[in-house]
């Protein structure tokens, strides 16, 4: 039978966090809007992110939680931008982003339909990078690692890096911080993310993704 009240884990970093918008404004919390105009609501949200994590500090956050479920019915991933900041090589991306996948899949009981992977927005597009082509390159080379793995894992993953690349054209998609996404953008993620989505069917053994 459909589910019609389901569990969410939203994984990753200031993007998640929704750094710079007031709580329920950030996209975990916006996409649970969505979900219930589709007549699903949710019992449980919890969310491990912190500004500035990078793949292994994410990892370190999830170890430390004593509060987490089992199992969720939906798991999404958005981490990797710090570690792009950094200046750490892609190389070590291509090692750490699938240990989050790994555990990802331990909370979904190894059901990878019920994982989101979520692209990694391009901040050069925000007066903070100042279109930098430098940084783009940094971000589309990680991009394409979390894309490969994505693929090769056969987990679902969500573009929404153009809409990022809106920020300098369109200044209210930039929060106030100069740097962050907007709650408006937030909403264009989460209006992609549904509309790729359009059959959202989850049940008590598996979420199936219709595209």
């Amino acid at each position: 039978m459909p589910k019609t009240n389901i569990t969410y884990l939203a994984l990753g970093d200031s993007y998640t966090v929704g750094e710079s918008v007031p709580e329920m404004e950030r996209f975990p919390e916006q996409l649970i809007d969505g979900l219930k105009l589709k007549g699903i609501t949710t019992s449980v949200h919890h969310l491990i992110a912190k500004t500035g994590w990078t793949v292994s500090e994410l990892e370190a956050g999830i170890s430390k939680r004593k509060d987490l479920l089992k199992s969720y019915d939906l798991v999404t991933i958005l981490i990797g931008v710090n570690d792009q900041f950094r200046g750490f090589p892609v190389s070590d991306y291509k090692i750490s982003f699938p240990g989050i996948m790994k555990k990802a899949l331990q909370f979904v009981g190894g059901d990878k339909n019920k994982i989101l992977v979520i692209s990694i927005p391009d901040y050069a597009f925000t007066p903070f990078g100042g279109g930098k082509k430098i940084i783009s390159e940094g971000v589309d080379a990680y991009n394409a690692v979390n894309e490969n793995i994505c693929k090769a894992l056969g987990i679902r993953r969500v573009d929404i890096t153009e809409i990022s690349r809106k920020g300098l054209r369109q200044p209210d998609l930039v929060a106030e911080d100069n740097l962050h996404p907007s709650d408006k953008q937030y909403k264009l993620w989460v209006d992609v993310i549904l509309k790729q989505l359009p059959e959202i069917r989850f049940t008590d053994n598996r979420i199936d993704l219709q595209m």
